[in-house]
């Protein structure tokens, strides 16, 4: 039976979902800076749409001219991520006051009222730095991460019974090494579209038809070299640098389908089938969307759609590593019953009941 807040949790998972994919596209429109300030827009609330406010718009930002489009871009994903934030506050108010009761997360409810308030900071940077490539990422992440925490609170929410059996610590460490990596893939994927990297190879499995092209490595991950200041609108970093980025998220990608296809294929191994073809179709999916960005040249909808591969990815993993934890903890924690004196049966090895 599902514990109250289960609803609202869910909720709040599918919204985040809604502001994960609307980053993706305020980013893939190049609308990171629709609006130059924040939390408004160009001094509004919303985006100037008067002949007297874009006037006034002009005055107050003449470095920075508006684009409506852009602008409202920016702005929907702020309105959306600002209701998720209130959603999520009210998740954090219903668990203080419901810790009494049994199975009542708390510690997860505050986590994410943290991690949401620091992603509102983030979002500010964005702006105010100027589309700073270590802050993009940071944001990108932190959104994932918010997603992530939703639908776990969800699942410990739900009530579900899951009739796992125990699985060996080595699948556990497996399941839990395979989210890591996923997400350093993600942190990969977000470096890529913060220096604007996605098409610094246009064909596939070449790159500039080398399987080696020319990289420059340490300017494309040298994080102290990245100055605070400058526009970074369309990136700061010359051809070999992004393609180095790019080969790099290739690399990632090879390492995270080699250790997903093991992941699945040791559940598969273990009565875990349905979670297996749930971690292949979604290895798939995304592997294959990867591939048509390269080679359909990032189209927008290609491109929003991988974020979502990406999330979706993601999310599985985490399922995987709670159905493996839920299984695990109730026989790590059982308390032993009271049972009849025992004496050692020297022959067998086993404890049998005294006579």
């Amino acid at each position: 039976m599902a514990k109250p807040g289960y609803r609202l949790a869910l909720a709040a998972t599918l919204l985040a979902v809604v502001v994960v994919l609307l980053g993706a596209y305020t980013r893939l429109t190049h609308a990171g800076l629709g609006c130059p300030d924040w939390p408004g827009c160009y001094g509004f609330l919303s985006v100037p749409m008067s002949e007297h406010k874009q006037s006034l718009a002009a005055l107050r930002f003449p470095e920075a001219p508006l684009e409506v489009h852009k602008g409202w871009n920016e702005m929907v994903h702020r309105y959306f991520a600002g209701a998720l934030g209130l959603v999520i506050l009210g998740l954090a108010v219903q668990a203080v006051r419901r810790r009494a009761q049994p199975g009542q997360p708390l510690k997860l409810p505050l986590l994410l009222l943290a991690v949401v308030i620091a992603q509102a900071a983030f979002g500010m940077w964005t702006v105010t730095l100027q589309l700073w490539p270590q802050v993009v990422t940071a944001h990108l992440l932190g959104g994932f991460t918010t997603l992530s925490l939703l639908f776990l609170l969800s699942l410990r929410l739900s009530g579900m019974r899951i009739d796992v059996p125990v699985m060996p610590a080595r699948l556990r460490a497996l399941a839990a090494g395979a989210l890591l990596l996923v997400i350093g893939q993600i942190t990969l994927g977000g470096w890529v579209s913060s220096n604007y990297a996605a098409v610094a190879c246009t064909d596939f499995p070449t790159c500039h038809g080398e399987w080696w092209p020319q990289m420059d490595f340490a300017n494309a991950f040298n994080l102290a070299q990245h100055d605070i200041g400058p526009n970074y609108l369309g990136g700061m970093l010359y051809g070999e640098a992004r393609t180095a980025i790019h080969v790099t998220h290739r690399l990632g990608a090879l390492s995270v389908a080699l250790v997903l296809l093991a992941l699945a294929w040791q559940l598969w191994r273990h009565g875990l089938g349905r979670l297996a073809g749930l971690l292949l179709g979604a290895l798939v999916l995304q592997v294959g969307l990867g591939i048509s960005n390269v080679l359909l040249n990032l189209p927008l909808a290609v491109a929003v759609a991988h974020n979502a591969g990406g999330a979706l990815l993601l999310l599985v993993c985490v399922l995987v590593n709670h159905r493996l934890y839920v299984a695990h903890r109730p026989h790590a924690m059982a308390q032993p019953h009271a049972t009849p004196r025992t004496h050692s049966n020297t022959t067998g090895g086993l404890d049998l009941p005294r006579a």
